[in-house]
């Protein structure tokens, strides 16, 4: 039997997916009424985190943050059964989660990281990514089970925060992805051009081909072998930053790479390459 605490819409869509395969399944949430939905589907609401582990093989979290996890896992406690495997999927700091594991491996718990890169539909699917790290042994185990609720499980290794670590460098990466995205159709509303045909300039542009190409590049250090150099991305950035300016619109994110292009040229490095922007991360 599985316990599963967190019914937000990821977890209840790992829940669906459980049920669905036949397994038997206790859930909670803060807001019970968010468990008891998922009593249609043949799961079994309770009130009280401890309630919902007893008995419980595994038990699976997908809650907010590092407080809420800790919280609820010690409401849970006293329901654990022995030999008990508890399964983190909640997106949680990398200090927060080696903490977590240590505090619970003397306790004689097993705890397991393995946060996702999942929507809702993914966890529905069993498809997107899961990530885990931590004792070998404990993740052999556990790799049968996790791997039926994704389409891809990777192990990051020993390091039981690796998966941690790895899930927030992830989002932020998103994060940059979608206020570069926004910074894109602001410019080209400044320019006056349509939300619909910047769209386009991806059916001819794929950036994403030049991710791993770039990446090697700055871990390899080899910023004076300039293929774009930094003076001159400088003038590009100058030229969008006035072209925003003189329609009136403002940039997010933009002025911050100019501020800092501006000082890593002012350290001497105008004539590398502008991925050198890049070098004090190393």
């Amino acid at each position: 039997m599985i316990a599963f605490f967190g019914m937000g819409m990821l977890g209840s869509g790992f829940v669906r997916a459980l049920r669905r395969r036949g397994e038997d399944v206790q859930v909670w949430n803060r807001t019970h009424s968010k468990a008891q939905a998922l009593e249609a589907d043949g799961a079994r609401a309770f009130a009280l985190p401890a309630d919902a582990a007893r008995g419980a093989a595994r038990i699976h979290l997908s809650l907010s943050d590092d407080a809420a996890v800790d919280d609820v896992l010690e409401r849970a406690r006293e329901g654990f059964a022995p030999g008990v495997f508890i399964v983190d999927h909640s997106t949680t700091s990398a200090s927060g989660t080696a903490a977590r594991a240590k505090r619970w491996e003397a306790r004689g718990v097993a705890f397991l990281h393995a946060p996702v890169f999942m929507g809702p539909q993914n966890a529905l699917e069993s498809t997107g990514i899961m990530l885990t790290s931590g004792d070998a042994a404990r993740v052999e185990a556990l790799t049968p089970a996790l791997s039926a609720m994704t389409g891809r499980l990777t192990n990051l290794g020993p390091r039981p925060d690796a998966a941690a670590a790895f899930k927030l460098m992830g989002n932020l990466f998103l994060m940059f992805l979608t206020t570069g995205l926004a910074d894109m159709l602001a410019l080209a509303k400044a320019m006056e051009v349509s939300p619909t045909d910047a769209s386009k300039l991806f059916e001819m542009f794929n950036p994403g081909a030049t991710v791993g190409a770039r990446m090697k590049r700055i871990t390899d250090a080899k910023f004076s072998e300039a293929s774009w150099e930094l003076s001159m991305a400088r003038k590009d950035a100058r030229l969008m930053l006035e072209e925003a300016e003189r329609a009136g619109v403002p940039l997010a994110v933009l002025p911050a790479i100019a501020a800092r292009m501006d000082a890593v040229i002012a350290a001497g490095h105008g004539g590398d390459d502008w991925t050198v922007i890049a070098k004090d991360s190393l």
